[in-house]
């Protein structure tokens, strides 16, 4: 039998199929790819084939695209996420909060709460508001939060922890009762040139608004263009990782393109610990 991530990544392919994600068109082209390039339209077919995406007369639109991968992605997680309680043990919520306003959600959390109280300053005085931009909003598609414990957890195996000591962490349930942020995930079903440069600004703002440790900054995408990928995980100081959908499929698809520049790019990524495949996130959130 299949260990249970396999068996939850081959769900989550069979999730993007059945919903019509992933699909193709009557000219086949899969519903990832761009028409208008000739190795992104063999590629994502190729990828589209092995996953036995379906052939449908039109595709969805971008925007139910884009959440039912969000869904997707979220869905992947919380089955797999909790498992490794021996790597990560604690209580976990994830949590999808993509959509409008959702620059606020963030705020009801640990380490971005006082975040709530600096949106109501530049609703009460336009001028913040020209002042800070947009350097405050964080959008994020999807939350991974662990609540605080209570000592009785935290002393299980020995006194740890009394009232004399440990007065201010969040991590501890008689200080706060707010979940903490450990990681923060962006769901790009493709990258334009666009949404590379929202995904890296939004992870700027994760670092420079928090009062705290900086969760882990993550972006899982199907995009098919090894050149678009770089333009995101090419680079380091933001984003942690950029994760693909079926990088496996994607590495075989690229290399039978026989196109040198797409393959050298591609593996420069991967060799360079850059892209990685979903199955690899769970693992990863948990160090």
């Amino acid at each position: 039998m299949a260990a249970e991530l396999t068996s939850a990544r081959g769900k989550f392919h069979n999730d993007l199929v059945g919903r019509q994600t992933l699909s193709v068109s009557p000219d086949n082209v899969a519903s990832n790819a761009d028409s208008s390039q000739r190795t992104s339209v063999a590629i994502a077919l190729s990828i589209a084939r092995v996953l036995r995406a379906q052939v449908i007369p039109k595709k969805l639109t971008g925007q139910r695209v884009g959440k039912q991968f969000e869904e997707a992605v979220e869905g992947f997680l919380k089955s797999t996420f909790p498992l490794f309680q021996s790597l990560r043990p604690g209580e976990w919520t994830i949590e999808n909060v993509g959509g409008s306003r959702a620059e606020y959600q963030i705020s009801k959390y640990e380490p971005y709460r006082h975040l709530a109280d600096l949106a109501r300053a530049i609703e009460n005085d336009r001028n913040l508001a020209s002042v800070l931009g947009n350097s405050y909003e964080i959008s994020p598609d999807i939350l991974v939060l662990r609540h605080p414990e209570p000592d009785a957890t935290i002393n299980r195996d020995r006194e740890l922890v009394d009232s004399d000591s440990g007065q201010y962490t969040v991590i501890r349930k008689v200080n706060q009762r707010q979940p903490i942020v450990h990681a923060i995930v962006s769901c790009k079903w493709t990258l334009r040139s666009d949404r590379a440069q929202n995904a890296r600004s939004e992870a700027l703002n994760v670092i420079r608004n928090r009062k705290g440790r900086t969760p882990h900054i993550a972006v899982v995408t199907g995009e098919p263009s090894p050149s678009r990928l770089a333009s995101l995980a090419l680079g380091t100081g933001d984003i942690d990782t950029v994760y693909h959908f079926a990088l496996p499929e994607l590495i075989e698809a690229v290399d039978r393109t026989q196109n040198d520049e797409a393959i050298s790019m591609l593996h420069t990524l991967v060799a360079g610990k850059r892209l990685r495949d979903i199955s690899d996130l769970p693992l990863d959130l948990a160090i």
